[in-house]
């Protein structure tokens, strides 16, 4: 099966493209490489093509600026300029928050901004305050910026995350309040006439909490998802990274149809039948800093059918049933046998040979390893081919 060996498993395959600029023929950048994977014979039937999010959404030109959503704020949501702007919960990043920010405080420059920040962490994993201070506090406690300040420095960035969001607040004009507490109410006390639930993963559940307590109540998907605008995602202002300026990439549009698209091309020219993810962040939680790095609201932000009935990856515990065969007095071919023999059985949820295996959702894991394969560093590899996790080799 290709020029991959037989007995090589499951892997994933960084394929190199050119620079993707705005207006660019992705679609056509991606049937050459791919064109090229099958002359090589790598390309198979049951393969999975992902593609990362960021080249979908540059190709698509899908900017907007800190004017535009400042903009938004006033025009859909009445916000005027003298308002009061809650943020509850937003992450610590400069790229994926800080020009969201930038935008919020543009809208209110003779208002306020007040931002609750959770602690020790925010929900990703990102340090807020530091750990020896923070283990030394109430779950509930409340704690503004000012009276703790000194415990806020990043110890890898070195970076003050709650004053670098209040600078950006003031450059704008508005007034800043940041704090830090946990439980999302808190945030009531100080009457916000707008509150914008800025965490990714719970916000449908604190909108749900919240919004019946405040005049206008949003999360950060209901802005900049309006199909009329020239840029928009469904997922909003979720995944947004900084660009040049005063530009924010929103996270890719309609990224469903541009998969369908992609696995058709494939079809057409070269007679695979392949699936497509549209990736994004992977789930993965970096053990050394507890950063979680997922980000973006989930990591597929697009995929082809094979993936629609929430397939699962699971199976049995190899190695459980192997030791247990030993025990029994089996020989390594009798073993072997048995191992391949349990490929063709189902097992239940319950049974002893799949204890220790957790069912993962196969799109989640195939996203997450095309994630860790390309990075975000210079290995220049947006396309990423996936052999054997879709369809066993």
């Amino acid at each position: 099966m290709g020029k991959l060996p037989e007995y090589v498993g499951p892997c994933a395959l960084g394929i190199k493209m050119g620079v993707v600029t705005p207006g660019c023929d992705l679609l056509g950048m991606i049937g050459s490489a791919v064109e090229q994977c099958h002359r090589d014979d790598l390309l198979d039937d049951g393969d999975v093509l992902c593609i990362t999010e960021s080249v979908v959404a540059r190709a698509q030109n899908n900017l907007v600026s800190t004017d535009e959503i400042a903009a938004e704020l006033r025009e859909k949501y009445g916000v005027r300029e003298d308002s009061r702007l809650g943020i509850l919960f937003p992450i610590t990043s400069r790229n994926r928050f800080a020009p969201v920010l930038k935008g919020f405080a543009r809208a209110v420059p003779r208002g306020e901004v007040v931002v609750q920040l959770s602690f020790p962490c925010d929900e990703v994993g990102n340090m807020v305050v530091l750990p020896e201070f923070a283990n030394s506090c109430e779950f509930d406690a409340i704690f503004p910026y000012d009276q703790i300040k000194e415990y806020c420095s990043h110890p890898i960035t070195r970076l003050d995350y709650p004053g670098y969001y209040r600078e950006i607040i003031e450059q704008e004009g508005a007034r800043a309040t940041i704090y830090l507490a946990n439980h999302p109410e808190e945030i009531l006390s100080h009457r916000p006439d707008c509150l914008i639930i800025s965490s990714i993963h719970d916000r449908m559940e604190k909108k749900a909490l919240l919004q019946d307590k405040v005049p206008c109540c949003l999360t950060l998907q209901d802005l900049c998802s309006d199909p009329s605008r020239p840029s928009w995602s469904e997922w909003g202002l979720l995944g947004s990274n900084r660009s040049a300026d005063n530009l924010l990439k929103l996270a890719p549009r309609e990224g469903d149809a541009f998969a369908l698209a992609v696995q058709e091309m494939v079809k057409t020219k070269l007679g695979r039948d392949v699936e497509v993810i549209i990736y994004g962040d992977g789930a993965y939680k970096d053990p050394a800093s507890g950063i979680y790095e997922l980000a973006d609201p989930q990591p597929s932000l697009g995929s082809t059918g094979g993936f629609k009935d929430g397939r699962m990856r699971e199976g049995v515990k190899y190695k459980l049933l192997a030791d247990t065969a030993y025990a029994a007095g089996k020989t390594a071919a009798e073993i072997e046998a048995l191992l391949a023999a349990s490929k063709k059985q189902g097992y239940g949820p319950h049974e002893s040979a799949t204890g220790g295996t957790t069912p993962r959702k196969l799109e989640d894991v195939i996203a997450s390893l095309a994630d860790l394969v390309s990075g975000s560093a210079d290995a220049g590899t947006p396309l990423v081919l996936v052999k054997g996790l879709f369809k066993e080799r």
